[in-house]
């Protein structure tokens, strides 16, 4: 192959990942700007590894609901989402009937529900001890969820 053609080849590929990333950018963006707010209770984890350089290690209480809800059986994990109940302070816990879904992927460490860790400026982990809500926006479409923001008891930002 001559140089010229690997040249192409290359500009091409650099061209298409570029291409792709920036696409999935402007999905994340488009849900953060008109996303649904929900709020997901945060579980204990191993407060070893909650804090863990600049970044706080997360777990879903919702996670866990789902976890248990595959093991009896009572979900097919084949749907990837599940349907939420949603309060009047906007908090989500796993639901039965026609709510907004909100969509999960299986990973060796359980359930995955688009993040388990949220990133901070140095110096900063103090303020996110009292975390005990994640802020999500939802896509209604695709129940894709993306973390904004951790809220503390009172749903207050922290």
């Amino acid at each position: 192959m001559s140089a010229a053609v690997t040249r192409t080849l290359t500009l091409v590929a650099g061209l298409l990942v570029l291409g792709v990333v920036n696409y999935a950018i402007h999905g994340k963006e488009r849900v953060i700007r008109n996303g649904e707010v929900v709020f997901l209770e945060l579980a204990p984890v191993d407060p070893r590894s909650l804090m863990q350089g600049d970044y706080m290690a997360l777990r879903f209480q919702l996670a866990a609901d789902i976890e248990a809800a595959l093991s009896r059986g009572a979900l097919d994990a084949r749907t990837r989402s599940v349907p939420l109940d949603v309060d009047e302070r906007r908090i989500a816990t796993l639901g039965a009937g026609p709510g907004p879904r909100i969509a999960f992927r299986l990973r060796s460490d359980g359930v995955w529900l688009g993040t388990n860790a949220y990133f901070f400026t140095e110096g900063t982990a103090a303020r996110y001890t009292n975390a005990r809500y994640g802020e999500f926006r939802l896509d209604p479409q695709s129940g894709e969820a993306v973390l904004v923001g951790l809220r503390g008891a009172a749903l207050e930002p922290l």
